[in-house]
C-alpha cells in the first residue's frame, strides 16, 4: 500500500471526514474582524493625512519664506533659527500659535540674556554649559514662564554657549530669527494659507458627537435586550472621551484665533460664535449621558421594569446628536435635532407614566437633562429649553424635578424619584 506522504495535520483531518467543522465559523469571524480592522486603520490614516495636509503645506511655506526673508533681506548668512522658529510656531496646537510665537520670543530673549552674560563672566566649557542651562530654566520658572518658554530659553542658552566660540555676534541674529520665523508663521496662517475654521471644527466635532451617539444607541439596545455587558461597555467607552473632547475644544480655540487674525475669515464670525457656544452644552450632554448609561447598567442588574418607551427615548437622543452634527456641518438651523430631542423627552414621559424603579427614574431624568443640553447646543436659550422639555414630558411631571441646566449635577432620586 502506498505511503501517505501528507503532513500529519492533513492526515488526521482526513480521518475525520464527515465531522462538523466546529472551528470554521469562529476562524472565519476572526479573519473578517482582522480584515475590517485593517480597512479601518487605513481609513483612519487617510483621515489623519487629510486633516494635517494643510498644516504640512503651512509649515513648508513658512520655513521657506522665513529663510528667504532672514537670508536675502536681513543679510543673515546662515538663518537656520528662522525656519526652526517658524515650524515650532506651527507645531503648536491650533489656537495657540500666536501665544507660541510670543513664547518663542520670550524664551529666546531669556536664553540670550542669561547665556551671553554668563559666557562673558565664566567663559565656555562643560560645567559652564550646565550652569547656564540650569540658571536659564530657574530664571524662566521664577518669572512664571510656561513649559514652552522654559524649553526655548534652555535651548537658546545651549546654542549661545556652544556656538559662541565659533560664531561671533550670535545673540542678535538668534533673536531676530525668532521674530522672523514666528512672524512669518503667523502671516502664513492668517493671510497666505488660512484654515477654514468651520471645516476644522466640523472635523473635530464629528468624533465626539459620533462617540456620544453610538454609545447611546448601544445603551438603547442593551435596555431592550436587558444586556448588562453591552451597557457596561458603552459606559466604559464614553468615559474614555478625553481625546475627542480635547480635539473639539482645541478646534474651537483654533477657529477663534483664525477668525481674529485672518481678514479672509472675518465674515464667518457669526457662524463660529454659534459653534463656540455649543461646546459647553455638548460637553455637559456627554457627562449627563454617562450618568444615564451608568444607571442603565444598575437598572438591568437590579432587574427593574423597563417600559418599552424607555429604550426608544435613549435611541431618540442618539439620533438627535447625529442630526445636530449633520445640521451644524451643512450650516442649517438644527430644527430636526431639536424635534428629536423633544421626542426623546416625550418617550421618557411615557416610560415614567408606565412605571419605573429607582434607577429607571434616574434614566428618565437624565434623558430630560441631556435633551436640554442638546437643545441649548442647538441655539435655544436655557429657560426656553427647560419650558419645552417640561411640555414634552407631559402630564407625568413628578413632584421633585430638578431644573435642567449647566449648574445642575445628578443627585440621588427623591420620592417620587427623578434624578
Amino acid at each position: 500500500m502506498a505511503r501517505d506522504r501528507r503532513p500529519p495535520l492533513l492526515r488526521r483531518t482526513s480521518l475525520r471526514e464527515g465531522a462538523v467543522d466546529v472551528d470554521g465559523a469562529r476562524i472565519a469571524e476572526a479573519m473578517a474582524q482582522l480584515k475590517h480592522h485593517g480597512r479601518a486603520t487605513l481609513r483612519d490614516r487617510w483621515h489623519r493625512l487629510r486633516a494635517t495636509a494643510t498644516l504640512a503645506l503651512q509649515a513648508g511655506l513658512a520655513a521657506a519664506l522665513s529663510w528667504l526673508v532672514a537670508h536675502e533681506f536681513l543679510g543673515n548668512p546662515e538663518p537656520v533659527f528662522a525656519p526652526i522658529s517658524a515650524v515650532g510656531t506651527l507645531a503648536a496646537s491650533v489656537g495657540q500659535r500666536f501665544r507660541r510665537t510670543v513664547e518663542l520670543i520670550l524664551g529666546v530673549g531669556v536664553g540670550v540674556a542669561v547665556g551671553d552674560l554668563l559666557v562673558y563672566l565664566l567663559g565656555t566649557g562643560p560645567w559652564q554649559l550646565g550652569l547656564i542651562v540650569t540658571l536659564s530654566i530657574v530664571v524662566t520658572i521664577f518669572f512664571g514662564g510656561s513649559v514652552a518658554v522654559v524649553i526655548q530659553a534652555a535651548a537658546t542658552a545651549v546654542l549661545i554657549v556652544t556656538l559662541s566660540p565659533s560664531v561671533k555676534n550670535l545673540e542678535l541674529p538668534r533673536f531676530i530669527d525668532a521674530l522672523v520665523g514666528g512672524g512669518i508663521a503667523l502671516v502664513v496662517t492668517a493671510v497666505l494659507l488660512p484654515l477654514n475654521p468651520l471645516r476644522v471644527i466640523n472635523r473635530a466635532a464629528r468624533p465626539a458627537l459620533d462617540l456620544l451617539a453610538e454609545q447611546l444607541d448601544r445603551t438603547a439596545d442593551a435596555l431592550r435586550d436587558r444586556d448588562r455587558d453591552v451597557a457596561q461597555k458603552a459606559l466604559e467607552r464614553l468615559r474614555d472621551n478625553k481625546a475627542e473632547l480635547t480635539d473639539f475644544v482645541e478646534a474651537i480655540e483654533g477657529a477663534k484665533e483664525t477668525i481674529t487674525i485672518s481678514p479672509a475669515r472675518w465674515h464667518r464670525r457669526s457662524e463660529l460664535t454659534h459653534y463656540a457656544e455649543a461646546a459647553d452644552p455638548i460637553e455637559r450632554a456627554m457627562r449627563n449621558s454617562g450618568t444615564l448609561i451608568r444607571r442603565s447598567v444598575t437598572l438591568i442588574e437590579d432587574e427593574e421594569p423597563i417600559p418599552e418607551p424607555m429604550p426608544d427615548a435613549v435611541a431618540h437622543l442618539a439620533e438627535s446628536v447625529r442630526l445636530l452634527r449633520h445640521e451644524f456641518a451643512v450650516g442649517e438651523e438644527p430644527q430636526q435635532a431639536r424635534e428629536r430631542a423633544l421626542r426623546a423627552v416625550s418617550e421618557a414621559g411615557r416610560a415614567y407614566a408606565e412605571g419605573v424603579g429607582f434607577s429607571g427614574s434616574v434614566v428618565v431624568a437624565q434623558v430630560r437633562t441631556t435633551a436640554s443640553d442638546l437643545m441649548v447646543a442647538s441655539g435655544i436659550e436655557q429657560e426656553e429649553a427647560n419650558r419645552l422639555i417640561r411640555e414634552a414630558f407631559g402630564d407625568s411631571e413628578p413632584a421633585h424635578t430638578p431644573a435642567e441646566g449647566p449648574a445642575q449635577t445628578p443627585k440621588p432620586p427623591a420620592t417620587p424619584p427623578l434624578g
